[in-house]
């Protein structure tokens, strides 16, 4: 227990202890130091289906409102979706024991196929839910006429 001790800064807990409060900081002789300004809200999650009406984005954006969120078009077929998560402001008299939701700015960027109608794109955003549905353009099935066969 003792080199494992050492190892670890000359603290003397159980690191294989999962409860244990005693957190061991890999960046912390690091030069570059990372704050929650500078961390990226990177865990915007969002999933894509293509049905046959319409692509459809998904995104989980939970505590933001839709003034926090944009919806842009790129490029003719490139939707970008972005944002911000603000870092709530700290009170000289709280304490705080633990920091885990992400705060920062977020983006992401998906090009979509020609098939789709990007002047009728919408967006709604619905308990922390963004949906962008992108109606794609339909597809003309051939006329078919049959041919009497003479003989």
């Amino acid at each position: 227990m003792s080199m494992i001790a050492s190892f670890f800064g000359g603290q003397r807990s159980n690191i294989f202890d999962p409860f244990s409060l005693t957190v061991w900081d890999p960046f912390k002789d690091f030069p570059i130091q990372f704050s929650e300004e500078n961390s990226a809200f990177v865990n915007t999650r969002i999933d894509w289906k293509e049905t046959p009406e319409a692509h459809v984005l998904k995104a989980d954006l939970p505590g933001l409102n839709k003034e926090e969120v944009k919806v842009e078009v790129e490029d003719d077929r490139v939707v970008r979706i972005s944002g911000e998560r603000k870092i709530e402001k700290e009170d000289k008299n709280d304490t705080w024991h633990r920091v885990e939701r992400s705060s920062g700015k977020f983006v992401r960027s998906f090009r979509l196929p020609e098939n789709v109608k990007m002047d009728q794109i919408k967006a709604a955003m619905e308990n922390g839910v963004l949906t962008v549905t992108v109606p794609k353009v339909e597809v003309k099935k051939p006329d078919v006429k049959a041919i009497e066969i003479s003989g």
